[in-house]
């Protein structure tokens, strides 16, 4: 889509997984909770309503899919789903498997301790397993 150009925090905190119809699917690089982020390649977004009808519906369907792939994931008792844009400003949506005793349980994931990185192997294997996933 042209003019997209992903906000460098968002490309600094997660990794590429995929494409989908809209968005693209990311991978928060936080080993504590199973945390996916889609980003609408539309330029120059910052609010939901800024989309149109057709475009609404995709980002719809897009959580819906990674919102069931994530509530799959073992252990996940609740999903989280948020669109803050307070600090990054680029339209983008947060799913997050939560479950009683995390590690922000039963608060917001965001500013709730550091994020634990995974290792370069782990970050690759769990992309190509979301990939999996995703298709």
């Amino acid at each position: 889509m042209t003019g997209f150009q992903l906000d460098p925090r968002l490309a600094a905190d997660s990794v590429f997984i995929a494409d989908g119809p809209l968005s693209q699917v990311r991978l928060m690089d936080d080993t504590r909770f199973p945390w996916l982020v889609l980003v609408p390649r539309v330029a120059d977004v910052s609010e939901w309503l800024e989309l149109d009808g057709g475009q609404q519906r995709l980002l719809l369907a897009e959580i819906n899919q990674a919102g069931n792939l994530i509530r799959a994931q073992q252990g996940v008792q609740k999903l989280n789903i948020g669109a803050l844009g307070n600090i990054v400003r680029q339209l983008h949506v947060h799913l997050v498997g939560r479950h009683e005793g995390d590690a922000a349980w039963p608060g917001p994931v965001w500013g709730s301790g550091a994020a634990i990185r995974h290792t370069p192997e782990a970050l690759a294997d769990d992309v190509a397993r979301w990939q999996q996933r995703l298709r």
